[in-house]
């Protein structure tokens, strides 16, 4: 019989993936993990029965969950990551040579070791990295009770079931807004709001409760079926969202970043939100 794996996220339907090889299965201390290939995806990677991230269309997801805060606010020294133990945003983060510290805090170090054996091509040598600062931890707690401070806090975390639910209250939001430097900048990603419309409007309204200026941005990323991905915004320097596409442009040139779907137009552009998510986000 031909194995599947059928993604269980949304109530009204699900999605199947055809398993070609299986990897690694197992539970870890915190969840159910599975690693395998498909034809379409290459290597995937599954918590709870949901699709995480592939090989095929990791870099859209990382991308823009990287790229867009960092040339927006423009002298990013120390980065937070919370959450994406598959490394993928991690590695994209260190391409930037201004960084000099990325903490990443993930709480299943399992995920972590099996993205070095089996998801190199994602991850590549960024846990190898000598700026890289691994914490096993977890994140609502590191935000509240580290003396460290950051200049974009990405948060990198799974839908909110499992150990990925406290990652998008107060708590966790407070303490993220407590450890950013004056005028970094908060990202997190709020699922897709054709099919999880709360989870966006509800990180809203708390970044209201919390930053001057809160935004959502968008992209497609084809295995988070449902229409557009969003992106939440979080910061206290409106002007961050309104650089222009020239000043973007010069950074991203000076940088010398080699990209497949960020580009300063798509940075731009990616605000420009259709009526039913600017709905959702206030």
């Amino acid at each position: 019989m031909t194995a599947w794996f059928e993604e269980t996220l949304h109530s009204g339907f699900h999605s199947r993936y055809k398993i070609e090889r299986v990897l690694y299965e197992a539970r870890t201390e915190h969840q159910h993990l599975i690693i395998f290939e498909n034809a379409e995806f290459g290597r995937m990677m599954a918590l709870d029965g949901v699709i995480q991230t592939t090989e095929r269309d990791e870099f859209i997801y990382h991308e823009m969950l990287t790229h867009t805060p960092i040339f927006a606010h423009g002298d990013v020294r120390r980065v937070l990551i919370v959450g994406g133990g598959d490394g993928g945003m991690l590695e994209e983060v260190l391409k930037h040579q201004s960084v000099e510290t990325a903490v990443q805090v993930e709480i299943d170090d399992t995920v972590v070791e099996l993205s070095k054996e089996h998801l190199r091509s994602i991850c590549g040598d960024a846990y190898e990295d000598p700026r890289t600062e691994l914490v096993i931890a977890d994140g609502v707690d590191y935000v509240n009770e580290t003396s460290q401070r950051f200049d974009v806090i990405i948060v990198d975390s799974t839908d909110p079931i499992g150990p990925g639910e406290v990652l998008f209250g107060r708590r966790f939001y407070g303490g993220c807004k407590r450890c950013l430097n004056p005028g970094g900048v908060l990202v997190t990603q709020n699922g897709v709001p054709f099919l999880q419309g709360s989870e966006l409007s509800g990180t809203m309204e708390i970044f209201r409760e919390l930053f001057a200026d809160v935004a959502s941005y968008c992209a497609s990323v084809p295995a988070y079926i449902g229409g557009y991905m969003t992106f939440g915004w979080g910061c206290d320097n409106p002007a961050l969202q309104e650089v222009n596409s020239e000043r973007l442009s010069e950074r991203f040139a000076a940088a010398g970043i080699a990209t497949n779907y960020y580009t300063p137009a798509v940075h731009k552009g990616a605000f420009a939100l259709p009526p039913y998510i600017s709905r959702l986000v206030g």
